[in-house]
This record gives C-alpha cells, structure tokens and sequence, in this order.
C-alpha cells in the first residue's frame, strides 16, 4: 500500500511529498501551503477539460471507423472525405494569417543550427552525457564507427591503430577544407598555427602562410597567440575548434600539432519523462524528477566506471577564448560559449494518469498536469539561479517544455491554459513556459498551423515524430484495409507530404528566428556510415534540427550543419509562394496508406509478422521486467535499433490491422510470438537481470503484456500502448514488492 500525504484535496505518494517539500520547494520562495492550494486548485479546474478533449479524441475515432467501414479500402473521393473530416470536428478552422510571437527564445533554438538528442531524463548517466554532447570529438566519432572502413588494415579493434587513425585525419582535414577554407592551400598543407592581428595566419609546407578565405570565421583561440593550444572557427552559425597539443599521441604526428578537431554537435536536448521511460509511480517519477533538479543546479553527477577506471561525470563548463576578428558577443576580450546542450524537459501528454497522487474520490490526475506543475516549479532553479553559479541552461529565462501526442489546436490550447495557470501559481512572467508542439499524431498534421496559432506566443519548436505518426495512421484508418507493409509506409503518399508540409508550416507561420522546425531520430546508433549518408536530407529540407540517439551521432550529424546553410535554405523558402503547393500536399498527407492490391505471398505474411513480434517482444521484455524505456534492441536480423514507445506502436498496431482483416489468423500471431520469443532470450543471454520468457510464456508478465498490445491493439486510444505498459509494469512492482 502506497504511504501519502494529505495535500488539501490531493493525496501524494509520500515520497513525492517529501522530495518536493525537502528538495526542491525551499529553494524556490514559494511557501508550501500556497504551492499544494493552487497545485490542487489547477487539478479541480483543468482535469474536467482534460477529460472532455480525451472524450473527443474517442468521438472522432468512433466516426472514422463508421466512416472506414462504409467506404473500405483506398481513399476515392478526398473531397468529400475532407468535407466529412470538417464535419465532424476532425479539420480546425485555420486564422487567415498565423504568425508566431515567441520571445526571449534561446539562440540554440531560434537562430542556430544543428542536432538534438533525445535522452531518458531517468538515467542520469544518459541525461549528464546528453548535456555534455554540445562539444564531441569528430576524431573519436570516426574512429570508432563505421563512417570510416576497416579495409586496408585500418581496424578499429585493440589498441590505437596509426593506420586508421590517419584515415580519420584525412577525413578531418577534407571537413575543414570545406568548412573553414583557407585562402592559399588545404589544411593537409599545414605545419603551425598562430594569430596575428586577431586573425588566423597558417604556415604550410613550403614555408609560406595563408590565412582564411573568410577571415570573420576565426572566432577566437586558446593559449599564446604565437602558438595556441586551440583554434575557434564558426562555419553557419556553429563552431569547431582545432586542438593543438605536440605532447598527445595524435598531436605528435601532426604536422601542425593537431591533436583533435571538436565540433559543436548537440545544440539541444530533450531529457525525457515520456516515450523512452518506464515512469508509473511516485517513486519513479522522483527519480525522474531528482534528475531534472540535479542538471538544472548543476549538482548532478555520477560515478563512472571505465576502462578499470573510476571517474565523477559532472556537467561540462562554459568555455573561454580570447577573441579573434570574428567574435561576436566578445566581453573584455574574452569570448564565452556555452559548454552544454540548452535542455527542453518532454512531459508527458494529455492522455496518462499516474498514481503519484490520488484525488479525494480515489482518482489519480492526469500526468501532464503533474508534470506541468512540478517540472516547471524545479525550472526555478535555473531561471532564478545565483550568479555563483556558473552553471544554467536558459540565457533569456525562459522554460523548454515539450508536449507530446496533441491532437489538435485545441488541446494545444489546454497546454497553454495549463502553463498558463502553472506560471501564476510561480509567480512567472505570463509565456515564460516555452512549448514544443509534436506533430506526431494525424489530426495534429493537418491542423498544424492551427496548433501553431493557439500557441503563438509559447511555440519554440515544432518536429515531425514519423513513428508514433505511423502508428496513429495505422489506427485511424483502421478499419479501411489491409495497411501496407511495414518497410513502405516511408514511401506512402503521406509521409512526404507530411515531412514537406510540416516545415512550409512552420514557416509561414513565422518561426524563423524564433522556434527550431525539426526532424526525427535516426534509429540505427550502429549504422552511422548510413546516417552520415542520408541524414543531410533534414537540413537540407529547412529543418534546423533532427534527433540523433547518441553523442557520438550528433557530432557526426552536426557535419551536415556544416555542408548545409539551413538559414539561407529556409530565407529562400519564404520567397517562394507555397500556398498552392500546400493545399494539394493536405490531399496527399490525408491519404491512408491502405494496401492497393494486398497480394502478399505467405512468406512476405511470415516476415513481417515475425519482424513485428520479434521487434514487440524484444522492447517489452526490458520494459515491463526491468523498467528499461529505451534501449538499443537487435532486430531479428540482429542489427541494433533504438526502441521506444513509438516503435512499439507501430508494430503492435500493424499486427491488429492485418488480424482485423484476416491477413493472419490468432494461431499465427500466438504461434509466431512464442518463436520470436525464444529468440529474444537467446539475444539475452548475457543479461544477468533478465528473465526468459520461454518456455514458461504464461507466467511471464512479459509475453502477457506484449500479447496484450496486440489482441487488445484494436481497443487501445489511438492505438497507444502506454496504458497496458503501465499496467503490466505496475504488476512487475508490485510482486517485487512482496
């Protein structure tokens, strides 16, 4: 039985209780008493409208099953499915002209350019790493991944292997020849670096010097100026910085004493209490919450163990460099950049309640106003931190909130009122709460300028979310046929437009210069060649962020930053007149990718049954045994892939659609669960935590939750999977607990 703590009409876990009146409240001037009236005085006012928009989300869904089940099969008249979408409250009315008022945003998201990672704000591990990754070494990133090939002796196994490490110098050097160019020569060319007259002089080969073909590059440097230990450029907006030490194995046999090339990777991050953690009760959500403070502080660290080594991990410093002839900001000479990632906290959405804390009449609140309250509250630290403190992450006091899985303007409009209500209680200034706005959920895609203006005042970031949106594609149209394959919903007709259309949106709508418009993650954290390949389509698209799944992901992504002048891509795309373009891609984005001609063979039937169960089960055996929200699961053909919530999604869903319309039958599903899940505690073999689901399947809460989210896919909200999870996951708890 949960201990708690009678708060007005509110009964709190006691855990929460105690952490938030011991740790976090006395630092804020905000007196206890007045916090828990106006903290119970928002559940009583906002839950009844919370309730209704969940209401709505259900009504719609009901009308487009009647609607699927009348018109089976591929969309044939869009007019009049758009007319029956305006209707039935599906479509929003949209202002003639939307423009966003966002102020006091940070540079990382209004004017910069460059990766976002995404982290579980439960590990703190995870979220100190993710912090730190606004610097990441380019020569670590290519020497221990496969953008740089083994072929030729240079293997990346054992200890350092000088043949491999001059591919990654080479590589290094082409990056700066196309970044920062030099006015005379290549940088293959150069022996010594040193400034003169603020700016960069560089002795080559055969004696003579260059410089910069744009000297307003050189932002600063470090050491002597007759020799630096490091070297500041700025190509688009972000930095690299050439280290220089002759005493390090690298710097040895440079030349020029190059012993590193460190980018400016991750410019933001979003510490995550949704989609990648296992959150279901007061005593994970302090966990989560303890972690928020600590970074925010800029207490957090943690002991790490590596190498035979013990370390403390803490939060990166600001660095410093005497200013060079294209400083900006420069004070007293000195040009000051921030050491770490500027952090948006993602809360959780409108549709879970957490049993955190209980209303009077036995009801737990909905978790995103739980997480509105508290993690805005912790903000305080940063946005009232001392001067003593050098460590902080907003400059303009602003809070980055991002709110997942809205539907719709209006309940972009709730997240609003409820920051809104938030920030009185806190005694903030009125749109100190900054919001991101998910564009993963179909109705939110075709009502995003709508979104955007009910938020226009608070939205400083938009990005398309394609696996959860897949996963709601998949439920909406549900009972219209058969979905395509899995592997071809990035080809269907509406993921381009949805892609396309997002950023023409944002655009128009102003958020240039105030808000980052960004992409989704890269999912393979092995397969970097590959993302270093192709991931340069997002900037090149007019986003000025995607999500990587690791440091070292985004300091390799942060090179297309460098290739690619996202501000000029974006300047060029205002200019254009778009309207018409946008109007006929809302025709294609509402195109539910029904399979055409379902003439699949049995064994194409087989695969894709089998990649969905091996893919489910291996996600959910973390989640529901050991409370792992995300993690890097293998595939069945054993390739490592970053899984969350959003995956599961899909998969579950596309099981419940292809048995909804007998493309298999529940002897196949349950036949192919049972093999998959052999596999899966054969790729677990060397986890000592964990716990085969086979042969005892029936008694593993495991198998159990992940057969749920399939035979129950069809009943499921929107097709989320979060309400089984937690359910199941509550069960775990519990029968540890005795």
């Amino acid at each position: 039985m949960t201990a708690r703590t009678q708060c007005n009409s509110l009964q709190v876990a006691t855990p929460l209780y105690r952490f938030i009146e011991d740790k976090v409240l006395p630092g804020t001037g905000i007196k206890s008493a007045d916090f828990w009236k106006g903290f119970d005085e928002i559940v009583k006012d906002l839950s009844p409208k919370n309730e209704a928009l969940l209401a709505k989300r259900d009504r719609l869904q009901l009308d487009l099953d009647k609607w699927h089940q009348a018109n089976p099969g591929p969309i044939k008249d869009m007019p009049a499915y758009r007319k029956y979408l305006k209707e039935i409250g599906y479509i929003d009315d949209v202002p003639a002209k939307v423009l966003a008022t966002t102020q006091n945003v940070d540079d990382e998201l209004a004017l910069q350019a460059g990766p976002q990672l995404v982290v579980p704000v439960l590990n703190a591990r995870y979220a100190l790493n993710a912090a730190n990754a606004r610097w990441g070494s380019l020569y670590d990133a290519l020497y221990g991944t496969d953008v740089i090939s083994e072929e030729d002796g240079a293997t990346k196994a054992g200890a350092y292997n000088p043949i491999r490490g001059a591919k990654v110098v080479a590589y290094a050097r082409q990056f700066l020849d196309q970044a920062a160019p030099l006015a005379k020569a290549s940088y293959d060319d150069v022996v010594a670096y040193s400034v003169v007259d603020k700016k960069l002089s560089v002795k080559l080969k055969d004696g003579s010097t260059t410089g910069l073909t744009d000297d307003k590059q050189f932002v600063g440097y470090q050491g002597d100026a007759s020799a630096p230990s490091s070297v500041l450029l700025r190509n688009h907006g972000i930095h690299i910085d050439i280290q220089i030490d002759k005493t390090k194995t690298i710097g040895a046999s440079d030349p020029a004493g190059v012993n590193d090339v460190v980018l400016e990777a991750a410019l933001s991050t979003i510490l995550d209490l949704e989609d990648s953690v296992a959150v279901v009760d007061g005593d994970d959500k302090v966990l989560a919450y303890e972690n928020w403070l600590g970074i925010l502080k800029g207490t957090l660290v943690e002991e790490v163990s590596k190498g035979g080594k013990t370390f403390t991990r803490k939060l990166n410093a600001d660095r410093n460099y005497t200013a060079g002839i294209g400083a900006v900001n420069a004070k007293d000479g000195i040009v000051t950049l921030h050491g770490r990632s500027l952090l948006f906290l993602r809360n959780v959405g409108h549709l879970m309640t957490n049993p955190a804390i209980i209303t009077g009449d036995g009801k737990e609140i909905y978790e995103g106003i739980l997480d509105a309250v508290v993690t805005v509250l912790i903000a305080l630290y940063d946005i009232n931190r001392p001067a003593t403190q050098t460590i902080g992450n907003t400059r303009k006091g602003s809070v980055y909130i991002v709110k997942p899985k809205m539907h719709s303007a209006e309940e972009v409009a709730f997240a609003g009122e409820l920051f809104g209500r938030v920030e009185k209680l806190l005694g903030l200034p009125e749109n100190t709460v900054k919001l991101g706005i998910m564009d993963e959920e179909r109705r939110m895609s075709v009502n995003i300028k709508a979104a955007i203006a009910a938020a226009g005042a608070r939205v400083a970031f938009i990005n398309t979310g394609f696996l959860d949106r897949t996963g709601d594609e998949m439920h909406t149209g549900m009972y219209g046929g058969a979905m395509v394959r899995k592997g071809r919903m990035k080809i269907a007709k509406w993921f381009g437009a949805y892609e396309r259309r997002n950023v023409l949106a944002g655009l128009d709508c102003g958020l240039r210069g105030r808000a980052q418009i960004g992409k989704g993650m890269w999912p393979a954290p092995d397969l970097m060649k590959e993302m270093v390949e192709q991931k340069a389509a997002h900037p090149q698209a007019g986003a000025n962020t995607a999500w990587v799944p690791s440091p070292t992901a985004a300091t390799l992504h942060a090179i297309h930053y460098h290739q690619v002048d996202v501000a000029k891509i974006q300047e060029e795309m205002e200019k254009q007149d778009t309207a018409a373009e946008y109007e006929a891609l809302t025709d294609d984005l509402l195109t539910v990718p029904i399979a055409l001609y379902p003439d699949w063979t049995k064994e194409e039937i087989r695969e894709s049954l089998n990649n969905n169960c091996q893919g489910i089960l291996g996600y959910v055996v973390r989640w529901i045994d050991q409370g792992v929200g995300c993690s890097k699961v293998p595939d069945i053909y054993n390739v490592g892939l970053m899984e969350d919530r959003a995956t599961l999604r899909i998969s579950s869903q596309h099981i419940a659609n292809w048995l909804l319309h007998k493309y298999v039958t529940k002897a196949e599903v349950e036949e192919a669960m049972q093999r998959m899940a052999s596999i899966v505690d054969g790729q677990n073999a060397d986890d000592p935590l964990y716990k085969p689901m086979m042969p005892n399947y029936k008694d593993s809460y495991a198998f159990q939750a992940a057969s749920d989210l399939i035979f129950k896919g069809l009943e499921q909200p929107n097709g989320y999977t979060e309400p089984l999870l937690h359910a199941w996951r509550l069960k775990v708890k519990q029968a540890q607990a005795k």
